[in-house]
């Protein structure tokens, strides 16, 4: 999933007794916006859940199956960037012309990568998906909060999770029936068509959403925040790489990277985010480590699915269906009236679904323990997520000012892309450090102790880090 889940803004607040002639964000007022924005949030799902299910086949038809988690990564690595470019140009100039950028680059990216002859180029493919991603995600914010009074955000925001659930029933299914007869390029090669879709339904409603509120145009780009971003994406790019080399000449990409990353990201979030200060830096803070420990499990459960238990691309894409299903569930759930007062314990219980789920997909590793099993553990953290996310999102945005609308919508979504960056790049490390990569390759599907292993141990690395974002929940109120 590239995370399609509110941020912070509140720009142009519009009176309520104006804002919501037609009864909600289907009534008259917002139902074109509202169609429009949740078709890309669907483009961004069902590339999401396809990749998910053809990623495996890729990895191995391209003997890279020891940069399978690069291939996530380098998806985020480059958003890093993106997003920072995003915030500012949608502060500065509306969020039009980022959104449309950002899915033609998308679009790109899918036929480099379905293209790709071997599998750098793959995650070359996957690095440029990750510039639109970044483009499209932040503008698509911001559209949110120029748009949309603050009641009726947390109904948007449920209709983005909602939007995953047609891909995460039919994305699996269409994209491991087409990996099985067609090959898995068309699965990427496929994809770009869909960009249609959102193109023609959005447009107009845009168009007419800018015209009734025009930006101001701002100042020319922050050169410091768009360096920082740089040095950012650059600095989680020699990590990954360092992470992949295990060797002692890898400690100088690590070294060079950690120098560049740390520096520029203590410049581009809020201050106080990496030591959870109270409110907004935790806030922001908890948006990374529930994307990054959910998702880096994520990643791995699909060829987890064929390598250890034999089953198909379609069949082990299917496993992640119900966390799909579930996260619209949990997003909803904290949407409902009343739910407000109850905010702080839904990201809690959350985190704690999250664990749970991680820790239980693990169990699919003993052989006695049923293949449906990882499906039903699914199912509970995409309750987690649901409750998480939309809720760490609800709160961003009522700690926002207006003016800061892009620049903190950008800091939540780079939050997301580090958190994903970062752990699942040493998701990575641990698989090919416990020989999962070659254990794997080696038997074609097979399974055996060894990426067992590799699987065990990042499955409760990543429950662990679920339980922290457990404890950290406490400290999303301000002092």
């Amino acid at each position: 999933m590239t995370t399609a889940s509110p941020t912070s803004v509140d720009s142009a607040p519009i009176p309520p007794e104006e804002s919501d002639p037609g009864g909600g964000v289907l009534g008259g007022r917002y139902r074109a916006l509202t169609l429009g924005i949740v078709s890309v949030v669907l483009l961004l799902a069902f590339e999401a859940t396809a990749v998910n299910t053809a990623m495996p086949v890729a990895a191995r038809q391209l003997d890279g199956l020891q940069l399978y988690a690069f291939a996530f990564s380098g998806y985020f690595t480059t958003t890093l960037f993106a997003l920072v470019v995003s915030g500012q140009w949608c502060d500065r100039r509306g969020p039009l012309q980022p959104l449309f950028t950002g899915i033609a680059v998308f679009g790109a990216g899918l036929v480099v990568a379905g293209a790709a002859p071997g599998m750098w180029v793959f995650v070359a493919g996957r690095a440029i998906q990750g510039i639109g991603g970044g483009l499209v995600i932040v503008a698509l914010y911001v559209v949110v909060g120029r748009a949309y009074p603050e009641r009726l955000r947390p109904a948007v925001f449920a209709a983005f999770s909602s939007a995953w659930v047609l891909p995460s029933i039919v994305g699996p299914v269409v994209s491991g029936a087409v990996t099985d007869h067609l090959g898995w390029r068309w699965v990427f090669l496929a994809v770009p068509v869909l960009i249609l879709l959102p193109l023609a339904v959005m447009g107009p409603a845009l168009r007419r959403s800018e015209r009734e509120q025009p930006v101001a145009k701002g100042a020319d780009f922050d050169r410091r925040r768009t360096r920082l971003a740089a040095m950012a994406a650059l600095g989680a790019g020699l990590l990954q790489y360092a992470g992949q080399r295990l060797d002692l000449i890898g400690l100088l990409p690590a070294l060079a990277g950690a120098a560049l990353l740390v520096p520029a990201v203590l410049g581009l979030l809020p201050a106080g985010t990496l030591r959870a200060a109270r409110g907004l830096p935790t806030v922001i803070l908890l948006r990374g480590v529930a994307a990054g420990a959910f998702f880096a499990a994520e990643a791995f459960i699909p060829l987890m699915m064929v390598t250890q238990r034999g089953l198909s691309p379609t069949l082990a894409g299917l496993t992640l269906t119900s966390g799909g299903l579930s996260w619209a569930l949990g997003s909803w759930l904290q949407g409902r009236p009343g739910a407000e007062r109850y905010r702080e314990a839904m990201i809690r219980w959350g985190f704690l679904l999250t664990a749970v789920a991680i820790a239980g997909a693990a169990l699919v590793l003993v052989p006695a323990v049923p293949a449906w099993v990882a499906a039903a553990a699914w199912g509970v953290g995409g309750i987690g997520m649901g409750l998480t996310v939309a809720s760490v999102s609800v709160l961003m945005m009522k700690l926002s000012a207006p003016e800061d609308a892009g620049a903190n919508s950008a800091s939540l979504q780079m939050s997301d892309a580090l958190g994903n960056v970062l752990l699942v790049g040493l998701s990575g490390v641990l698989f090919s450090a416990l020989g999962g990569g070659s254990v794997a390759a080696a038997r074609g599907g097979g399974g055996g102790t060894g990426s067992a292993g590799a699987f065990t141990v990042i499955f409760l690395t990543m429950a662990g880090v679920a339980l922290v974002g457990a404890v950290l929940g406490g400290r999303v109120r301000r002092a």
